[in-house]
């Protein structure tokens, strides 16, 4: 994938902190937006990043029904970690349809390259890491989020290895302190994002 100069520098030089119990939430919005000098998303709104380094934004507004339907789909993990994180890929998915009209990504690829730099219907990580953490975010303020607290976005691959840098939204299990990436950029449009233990997706090209 391709990211932008300051966006790329931001992800690669963020500092990687250890799980807290609980989320420093102005510690996650600072890590996430100040770079891209975007608001903080609510249970009522949130920005939403597309076109490669956010070069395009729209504003998303949760209706009522938006946040029931969160809240339906969030339900079904309440037994465990496991099925909290089912669930939030699930809430991923009908995210991804949910602004595909407002954003003109319903023909995004997964994993679009430099190929795709710039054009507004495609996602890169950079977008991708941010609304997903935005999402887990709202999820979070709607007390939606039983067993984890969103982290800041984290980074793998650097130039110096020659791997293609790469960004993903986090989730932090409680209790275990375990780190879960949850990455969309790897996916087509309509899909679930892919949730998996941080250290592995670290390991990924």
């Amino acid at each position: 994938m391709s990211l932008g100069r300051n966006a790329l520098l931001a992800v690669l030089m963020a500092p990687v902190l250890a799980a807290p119990a609980h989320a420093d939430r102005a510690a996650v919005e600072q890590a996430a937006y100040a770079d891209l000098s975007i608001s903080a998303p609510t249970a009522q709104f949130m920005t939403v990043c597309h076109g490669f380094g956010c070069q395009y934004r729209v504003e998303l507004g949760f209706s009522l029904t938006d946040q029931a339907t969160l809240r339906r789909l969030m339900a079904a993990g309440k037994a465990s970690a496991a099925s909290e994180r089912k669930a939030v890929a699930a809430v991923g998915a009908w995210f991804d349809k949910r602004i595909a009209p407002l954003a003109g990504t319903a023909g995004h690829v997964a994993r679009a390259n430099r190929d795709y730099m710039f054009d507004k219907g495609q996602f890169d990580c950079i977008d991708t890491s941010r609304n997903i953490t935005s999402l887990l975010l709202v999820l979070d303020e709607l007390g939606l989020l039983k067993y984890h607290v969103v982290a800041e976005p984290e980074a793998r691959g650097h130039i110096i290895d020659f791997n293609a840098p790469h960004a993903t939204a986090v989730l932090v299990e409680k209790g275990s302190g375990v780190k879960w990436s949850v990455d969309a950029w790897t996916r087509s449009y309509g899909q679930a994002p892919e949730v998996m233990p941080l250290d592995r997706w670290k390991e990924l090209d």
